[in-house]
């Protein structure tokens, strides 16, 4: 069958024409994360800005209704709430990744998660070695998490030489690394359980299960309900980013029409439309509401997890990654960026990182393969792998992200970023490298 013509475009679109081009590369959510990250950098360390910087993240922001009304500073805002629905994006990630994609079978889940595994285990403990006993022992996790954004953005760098199995395996290997952040946030970071709250909670859960198996798929239902299970759990003591991975576990990931039940009703009502006749304002009551009928049928062969998903990536992508990294990603560095090196947090950091992730990765998918567990994708070398164990040692904005958790407002806090933004830039310079070179062998 003959291929349609794409209309025409328009003056508007061929001038919006290179903005759409430049959101939709890979890339593009690294390279704006890497300037809200040198413009924090700046801010931070500008003499006559750097007090506003700081200043900023601090000043409160009201929000809320009638009596019930919630006064937290705008850092708060943006590691609680933002990142709220950033989770619940990777949450809606994990799902479809377990349901259809790359983990939906124990075979093809075993190296990504293997993989994975060394890449939190090795880096955990590499941390601890430098900080067993001490105050700041809290942050063994900040070493374990993978900049999912960043890492696939490297690899996009090096253009179609990399092997399309190599980036199914990092992402699904960096998504099995989100799913293990999520699991330590809950269980390691969690503060006093407020009981009431959690009680709310758990009938919060239970009503979105129930709409679940309803068959509800209006989007505002979830949106409202997600509202307030973030609510509930951020009073409850648990953090409230779980709440947003939570939420996606939720969502119908099944559409309510099938490919051939949409292609059966789909056609017969272009047919009613060819049948219909013409009118000089171009189309007839009977045609327009035949099109809004095809129109609800394609809706309905799109699931409400890909909807979301869809509709929240390039706002998590460009606007809350962002914001986050401005807000977070800001460290001097003056005298104390040199004396930070000196501390056992940042050597744990950055040597969980740089040598952790690498030795972790590599050698747990070595493991794997040996042992038949899995085994390796056609087209991936061992190099391959290894490059790949670079790239990990990116943690970035989920490393900064635990840090936060463990660290808080203590001054150790500003040593972690060092360790987390020293680590990541020498990773994924690395990491290119490594790759960089096998493509250029294999070409």
């Amino acid at each position: 069958m003959a291929k349609s013509a794409p209309l025409p475009p328009t003056p508007a679109e061929r001038l919006l024409s290179p903005f759409q081009e430049f959101l939709h590369q890979e890339t593009s959510g690294g390279i704006v994360l890497l300037i809200c990250t040198l413009v924090a950098l700046v801010w931070a360390n500008v003499p006559s800005i750097a007090p506003g910087y700081f200043g900023l993240w601090q000043k409160p922001i009201v929000a809320g209704i009638g009596d019930f009304v919630l006064v937290k500073p705008a850092s708060h805002w943006i590691n609680d709430g933002l990142m709220a629905i950033f989770f619940f994006v990777v949450g809606l990630e994990i799902k479809r990744e377990l349901l259809s994609g790359e983990l939906s079978s124990p075979r093809q889940a075993a190296l990504p998660a293997a993989a994975a595994l060394g890449g939190m285990v090795v880096p955990a403990i590499i941390y601890f070695l430098f900080n067993a006993g001490g105050p700041a022992r809290a942050g063994w996790g900040v070493p374990m998490a993978t900049d999912i954004a960043f890492a696939l953005g490297v690899l996009a760098l090096l253009g179609r030489s990399v092997p399309l199995s190599l980036k199914i395996f990092l992402t699904a290997l960096a998504i099995v690394d989100d799913l293990g952040a999520v699991l330590v946030i809950a269980l390691f970071f969690t503060a006093e359980i407020v009981w009431p709250a959690l009680i709310v909670t758990a009938v919060i859960v239970a009503l979105l299960i129930a709409v679940n198996r309803l068959g509800v798929r209006n989007p505002l239902v979830y949106v409202l309900l997600g509202i307030c299970l973030w609510l509930a759990i951020l009073k409850s003591g648990i953090h409230a980013t779980i709440a947003g991975v939570i939420l996606a576990m939720m969502i119908p990931a099944t559409p309510r029409l099938t490919r051939k039940e949409f292609l059966a009703r789909g056609g017969t009502l272009i047919t009613e439309f060819a049948q219909e006749g013409v009118e000089p304002s171009g189309t007839t009551e009977k045609q327009r509401a035949t099109l809004q009928a095809l129109e609800t049928y394609m809706r309905s062969t799109e699931s409400p997890l890909q909807r979301f998903e869809h509709v929240l990536h390039p706002w998590v992508s460009f606007l809350i990654m962002p914001v986050f990294a401005l807000a977070n990603a800001g460290i001097s560095l003056g005298s104390e960026f040199a004396a930070a090196w000196s501390h056992p947090v940042t050597l744990g950091v950055a040597g969980g990182l740089i040598l952790g992730k690498q030795i972790g990765i590599t050698s747990f998918t070595w493991l794997a393969v040996k042992t038949g567990i899995a085994s390796l994708p056609a087209g991936i070398s061992w190099r391959h792998i290894y490059g790949i164990g670079w790239l990990g040692g990116i943690g970035f904005t989920m490393s900064l992200f635990i840090a936060d958790l463990a660290f808080g407002n203590s001054p150790v806090l500003e040593v972690a970023k060092v360790g987390i933004l020293s680590a990541s830039l020498i990773s994924g310079i690395a990491g290119w490298i490594v790759l960089k070179r096998i493509t250029s062998t294999s070409a």
